[in-house]
């Protein structure tokens, strides 16, 4: 054995970088995975809205007084309790103390019955009030001084946007209703500034950082104040007074960095025992009373959970064709080795050695190179494919009695079955397996070759190789089973996710073509040979010939190349629908290359914004359009119809046909919504004017085909379906009724779709400058919104990585391909020189030579990839797979996979250039050679 890899260095050497190159490959994928799977489920959590993502524990508090109360609802009770009731969250469970909050809070809005509070429309202010705990940790106190107060004289502090916009100042007093008719004074001591507004502290509730100007809609829109005052702890008991409705919150902000992928199903299992099992119990025996609890953690798991199984084929159709196409270049490898050591192995086995003996020899010297290759291929995965950060948890996390347990039975498996927070075990079975297959390759491919004496000298070609009925039954059996997979899958479907016959279609459809191919690859070379015998040369019918004569075991090369090329193609389809899924969906987010429209629904644009927009750079064209969202729709079912609403869209239907036309979202002449000539102020009394409009389809079947009439801040009017259109740009959700604005009774456009290639920085700019009430929404930057989840990130690397990894395998299947054949191609270049042939026509001739059978691959997995689209296309939710982020997903009107002609058609020409730049290299490194060696008698051939 070791003279063996001290004679044959380079050919140990080559093994183990391939061994050491496919067995980190594989060890590094289901850690890979491992890892974005975890930072999927972290990122859920963490990048959720932290209204969605908290946990909310809530009891309503009896009618009672505020005396009776007051030790119940103490700073110190209501901490021990919360403190009581975050060690019963069971694991993994676990949350954030510094955000943290628990208190009291009215339930319904108190109007505020000062005269001097501020009424933009006449009507009165409302205010919540909420005494959180913690409130000196997360703001800091501008003016004034820290509420105090009690039971019987609540005091308050406001922030500093409440109190501008309230014209609220250390001192004064607002006044709420009561309970029994009076009025309950609550003191303003003090004016904070919020620390992290952003920080579920303050966003959970966003009433409580700042005020919002709240529209009323009427007959005309009105606007009013909400805003919120911030008691002391020491004033909770006060709000029993109160006509507000109090109930006792705790609110518990989780954590995710203890959490990896495999504690989903524990997750889900806690959070559905919080929110209604078993825990629910034990947490509404430790409050006292009834308890809901609130949380959207669940919804996020599920949300996680639902991307993941989406993502999971995809990814598993990449790994099955990349194992499929290393075994299958392992395998070459196997048989150069055999090749080149056939006369010694036969000397061997004339000289009385037995198979075993010669098994048992060749197993020893691959597994001197294949063991510590795959060894250091796993050691290099560890190192270099590491868990996420904050895989231990979160320092200062806390949860419920179990954590402490869990995290130490964590750190004993990690002795054991997880190193560095991801388990080995799948890892050590990939490399192992690697290793595995190199180890047996080439002693079970030399015993197969000799098992029986051969003939020294016969020849094994394509053309005239007659396979054995042996072979033929196994290739026959081979056939059928994958015939009969491919049409089972095609029958039944491809729903299930975690159906692996499904991920091996392609491996499964490439194994028919490379069968079928080689079995009628002789076919073309005979009708090309008798017409190439008339051509002038030798060059074109040597090369036929030669090829022709080309090893008859050639179905490994062939498919690997298929293999390779179906998994480039495949998994170029994916990433180019993805890319075009998710360009259709931020076309229909913006309405067009940008969009302006204002932060409060129902605000009109300011005088002059359009012109100034239309003189921005970029800005080719622009389409105003009034929105009003939440009209209620009419039925020509009467009233027994459910309530229905959907937006209202005026539009001026030249700019806004064209903006259809060029986003190609529901396009429409713009004479189906020609004006009446009624509108505007004077139509007011004209309620029975019938406006065409454009409807969804469900808005459509509603409405029916008579005229109808709608009530709309923007008038009252009767509309008639003229067209019925399954998008429209204006609006992102599925119902839409659009009308031509210029037949509205009240007109003021409300937003902006603008196209061009537009610079967002001057085009902010220029809005700024009209008003603060706008905002600007590029599509560049909605798309880029859309890519966001590590879940999304991880897959389109691990499919960039396969195509990348089958690449380079075909690379290697082309070079093994031709290296195989090198001494006997080498031999004939040297006799043909001293025939006459020059140079340049031995280039040619290898070229030629090698071409057929790369022609034959490339078509081949062009057709594979052709096919395996169209199978798998059923089971490939693109939509998830390029829209998860979107808010509730972007609704675009599918995203089917498709073949992408440049995946299909790029590496197959790629794969015929390679072949033929490394023939023409293999024939200028023979020419270079000295034709001694090679023209020696009795050399071997």
């Amino acid at each position: 054995m070791r003279t063996r890899l001290r004679t044959a260095p380079r050919a140990a050497a080559a093994l183990a970088l391939l061994v050491l190159v496919t067995a980190y490959l594989a060890a590094a994928l289901p850690r890979a995975v491992d890892r974005y799977e975890t930072e999927g489920l972290r990122h859920g959590i963490a990048s959720a809205a932290p209204r969605d993502s908290v946990l909310e524990l809530t009891s309503p508090l009896p009618v009672a007084t505020p005396s009776q109360y007051a030790e119940v609802l103490s700073p110190d009770a209501l901490r021990k309790r919360s403190d009581e009731l975050r060690a019963l969250l069971p694991d993994p469970i676990r949350t954030d103390p510094a955000q943290t909050a628990h208190g009291v809070r009215t339930v319904a809005r108190l109007e505020g019955l000062d005269p001097w509070l501020p009424r933009p429309d006449g009507i009165s202010p409302q205010f919540v009030l909420s005494s959180p705990s913690g409130l000196d940790r997360h703001a800091t106190l501008r003016q004034g001084r820290p509420a105090a107060g009690g039971p019987l004289r609540p005091e308050a502090v406001v922030t500093a946007k409440t109190a501008e916009a309230l014209r609220l100042k250390p001192g004064a007093v607002v006044h709420v209703p009561s309970r029994n008719g009076e009025r309950v004074a609550v003191t303003v001591t003090g004016i904070v500034e919020p620390h992290g507004p952003d920080a579920p502290y303050w966003a959970v509730e966003p009433l409580l950082r700042a005020p919002v100007l709240a529209p009323l809609v009427d007959e005309e829109v009105k606007y009013f104040w909400q805003a919120a005052l911030l008691l002391s702890p020491d004033s909770a008991a006060s709000l029993l007074a109160t006509a507000g409705e109090p109930e006792v919150f705790f609110r518990y902000a989780p954590t995710a960095d203890h959490l990896t992928a495999r504690d989903t199903d524990r997750l889900s299992a806690a959070l559905h025992s919080v929110g209604g099992g078993p825990d629910l119990v034990k947490l509404t025996r430790a409050v006292g009373g009834n308890v809901t609890v609130t949380t959207g953690l669940d919804e996020i798991v599920d949300a996680y959970r639902s991307m993941r199984d989406a993502i999971d084929p995809v990814v598993a159709v990449a790994v099955f064709g990349i194992g499929a196409v290393a075994v299958v270049v392992l395998a070459m490898t196997g048989g150069l080795f055999v090749a080149r050591r056939d006369a010694e192995l036969a000397l061997l086995r004339s000289r009385g050695a037995s198979l075993t003996g010669i098994g048992l020899r060749l197993l020893g010297e691959t597994s001197a190179v294949a063991v510590p290759a795959a060894a250091l291929a796993l050691g290099l995965a560890v190192a270099t494919v590491r868990p996420p950060g904050g895989g231990s948890g979160a320092a200062g996390a806390a949860g419920g009695p179990g954590a402490a347990g869990a995290a130490g039975a964590a750190d004993g498996a990690g002795a054991v079955g997880v190193l560095g927070g991801i388990p080995l075990g799948p890892s050590l079975l990939a490399a192992s397996a690697v290793a595995l297959v190199a180890m047996l390759v080439l002693p079970l491919r030399a015993v197969v070759l000799h098992r029986r004496p051969r003939l020294h000298g016969g020849r094994d070609d394509l053309l005239t190789a007659r396979p054995s009925r042996r072979r033929t039954v196994l290739e026959l059996t081979l056939l059928v089973l994958a015939v009969g997979a491919v049409v089972s899958l095609r029958l039944r479907g491809t729903g299930d996710s975690g159906d692996h016959l499904v991920s091996a279609a392609p491996v499964l459809v490439g194994l028919i073509a490379a069968m079928v191919l080689v079995r009628i690859y002789p076919l073309p070379l005979r009708w090309l040979g008798r017409p190439a015998r008339r051509l002038r040369g030798a060059v074109g019918p040597l090369a036929l010939a030669r090829a022709g004569r080309s090893s008859s075991t050639g179905m490994l090369p062939l498919l690997a190349l298929v293999l390779a090329l179906t998994t480039a193609a495949f998994g170029g389809s994916v990433l180019a629908g993805v890319a075009d899924a998710r360009d259709r969906a931020a076309l229909l987010s913006t309405g067009g290359d940008a969009r302006i429209d204002g932060s409060v629904e129902w605000t009109p644009l300011p005088a002059g914004l359009t012109e100034t927009v239309r003189g921005t750079a970029g800005v080719r064209d622009l389409a105003a359009v009034q929105i009003e969202y939440g009209v209620a729709l009419p039925s020509h079912e009467g009233t027994i119809a459910r309530p229905m609403s959907a937006p209202l869209v005026g539009v001026e239907p030249a700019s806004y046909t064209r903006l259809a036309e060029r986003t190609g979202f529901g396009p429409f002449p713009a004479e189906l919504l020609a004006s009446t000539g009624k509108g505007g102020e004077a139509a007011t009394a004209d309620t029975g004017r019938v406006l065409p409009a454009i409807a969804s389809p469900s808005v459509a079947e509603r409405l029916g085909r008579e005229p109808l009439e709608v009530v709309a801040a923007a008038g009252t009017f009767r509309v008639k379906v003229v067209g019925v259109r399954a998008a429209t740009p204006a609006v992102r959700g599925e119902d839409f009724l659009l009308v031509n604005g210029a037949d509205l009774t009240r007109r003021a456009a409300t937003a902006l779709l603008v196209t061009g290639p537009v610079d967002g920085t001057a085009l902010r700019s220029a809005v700024t400058a009209r008003t603060d009430a706008f905002r600007v929404t590029l599509r560049s930057e909605e798309r880029a919104g859309y890519v966001d989840s590590p879940l999304q990130t991880g897959a389109e690397r691990i499919y960039l990585g396969a195509i990348g990894a089958g690449a380079g395998y075909a690379v290697v299947a082309v070079l093994l391909s031709l290296a195989q054949n090198a001494p006997e191609r080498s031999a004939l270049l040297a006799r043909l020189r001293t025939m006459g042939l020059t140079r340049r026509q031995g280039r040619r001739l290898l070229g030629l030579e090698a071409l057929p059978q790369a022609v034959l691959a490339a078509l081949g997995g062009v057709l594979v990839g052709w096919a395996a689209v169209p199978l798998l296309a059923p089971g490939v939710d693109l939509y998830r797979l390029a829209l998860a982020t979107a808010p509730g997903l972007a609704r675009i009107d599918g995203a089917p996979l498709r073949a992408d002609p440049w995946s299909l058609l790029v590496p197959a020409l790629a794969v015929v250039l390679l072949t033929a730049l490394a023939a023409a290299g293999q024939a200028w490194w023979a020419g270079r050679r000295g034709s001694i060696k090679e023209l020696r008698a009795g050399d071997a051939r």
